[in-house]
């Protein structure tokens, strides 16, 4: 396989029944906690910016703490990925969990006391949670054969669609928790996020065994071996073999910029619809139907995706990401203000768009990162994305505020042409993004 295909060689496939097994184990347990690591990340989303305008007393700091966990969730993408490189999946994506509860505790205690600093290191280190479900999306592909790994990555990024969905209906039993414990009300679905983080570190700490990554070393090793093959021993950093690898496969970089392209996208107009909508009267419960068809757009066809990723192809399927991109947010930027079907359809298509992008983009990586250096360069592509959402949903205030919501729509376009192009760049594995 030459370093610019974006299809998979099938010969490369090494399937044992072992492996096959150890792969369907490893899907299972991952969709498990999966679903409630999501539950512990979305139950604290629809309040985090009350309780930190609570806090502070200010409309205006009201978005830092979902600022914060953006940022945090970046940092940690690439610290569990190191974790995960030395010591394997199992105690990375645990450890990312375990942080996220500690996370959500201090949140539950800065509402008591009424710190905002404290909410904010909080949501910090609740951003590890969030990092930890998306490391999980690349860990199903560890064992998956070559030409299974989208429907593999797709399957688990389907099973947030459980925490997603469940996660914003337990905030009313939160709160009722939250008083029971003499709590402010607010800090109810981060005390109850915390349990679900915790049970996620205790499913994937004792169920994920074999390790995927670990036991795939393991097979590449024992291939090598039997090919009188010399297996040569790592050297260097950790970011200079990940950026050698950037340099030697520039596939890497265009999915890198898919993955940022379709998640700035996203996070940026997604954001700051629910104000957009406001702003035209619409009821909060109209606001919460349209997030909920965008979550639904994000998530509910993922399988679906993988598969076409799979059969199709990972650059047709990223460039049918960033066209429908496009479309939403024409869509989205045609919208009046309050509630109307453009935005309804443009929401859903926006979040329809993230999955073709974020699926195809992701399971480029996994095609292509070297395997004794896989997980670094996960993390690092996860910490470009997260960073490339946080500048996106900073400025996208900013223009809001100056231009208008329209504006903000239309000029995302850029950002899911980036994903146009990076597909092409995919395709043709253009030797130009190494230099």
């Amino acid at each position: 396989m030459t370093a610019g295909s974006t299809r998979p060689d099938p010969a490369a496939a090494t399937s044992t029944p072992d492996r096959a097994a150890a792969q369907r184990r490893t899907v299972r347990v991952l969709v498990a906690t999966q679903a409630v690591g999501a539950v512990g990340i979305t139950i604290g989303i629809a309040t985090a910016s009350l309780l930190a305008r609570d806090i502070s007393g200010s409309e205006s700091q009201a978005g830092l703490a979902q600022t914060f966990q953006v940022l945090g969730a970046a940092v940690a993408a690439y610290l569990l990925a190191r974790l995960m490189s030395l010591r394997g999946r199992r105690i990375g994506l645990a450890t990312g969990y375990l942080v996220g509860a500690g996370g959500a505790v201090l949140a539950v205690v800065a509402g008591a006391i009424g710190s905002m600093p404290l909410l904010l290191f909080g949501a910090l280190l609740l951003g590890a949670t969030t990092a930890a479900n998306s490391g999980a999306r690349y860990a199903a592909t560890d064992l998956a054969e070559p030409l299974h790994r989208g429907r593999a990555l797709s399957v688990v990024v389907w099973a947030t669609t459980i925490g997603a969905v469940a996660g914003p209906n337990l905030t009313g039993p939160a709160a009722a928790l939250a008083r029971a414990l003499g709590l402010p009300e607010l800090t109810g679905p981060f005390a109850l996020g915390a349990i679900g983080m915790l049970l996620a570190s205790l499913l994937v700490g004792t169920l994920l065994r074999p390790d995927p990554l670990l036991l795939a070393r393991r097979i590449a090793h024992d291939e090598a071996d039997a090919a009188g093959e010399v297996v040569g021993v790592p050297t260097g950093t950790s970011w200079s073999r990940v950026r050698a690898a950037f340099a030697e496969r520039p596939v890497l970089v265009a999915a890198v910029l898919g993955l940022v392209g379709s998640h700035a996208a996203m996070v940026a107009v997604m954001v700051m619809t629910p104000l957009h909508m406001e702003h035209g009267g619409a009821e909060l419960r109209i606001i919460g139907v349209v997030i909920s068809v965008h979550v639904l757009g994000m998530f509910a066809f993922s399988p679906l995706v993988g598969l076409l990723a799979d059969r199709v192809g990972r650059a047709p399927t990223l460039g049918a990401g960033g066209v429908l991109l496009v479309l939403s947010l024409l869509l989205s930027g045609a919208a009046p203000e309050g509630s109307s079907w453009q935005i309804f359809t443009g929401l859903f298509l926006l979040g329809l768009g993230w999955s073709f992008g974020t699926v195809a983009a992701s399971t480029l990586i996994a095609d292509h990162a070297p395997l004794d250096v896989r997980a670094d360069v996960q993390g690092a592509a996860d910490l470009m994305m997260g960073l490339g959402a946080a500048a996106a949903g900073g400025l996208a205030g900013v223009v809001v505020g100056t231009l208008g919501y329209a504006h903000l729509s239309h000029g995302s376009i850029g950002l899911a042409l980036l994903v146009v192009l990076a597909a092409v760049l995919a395709r043709s594995g253009s030797d130009r993004l190494a230099q």
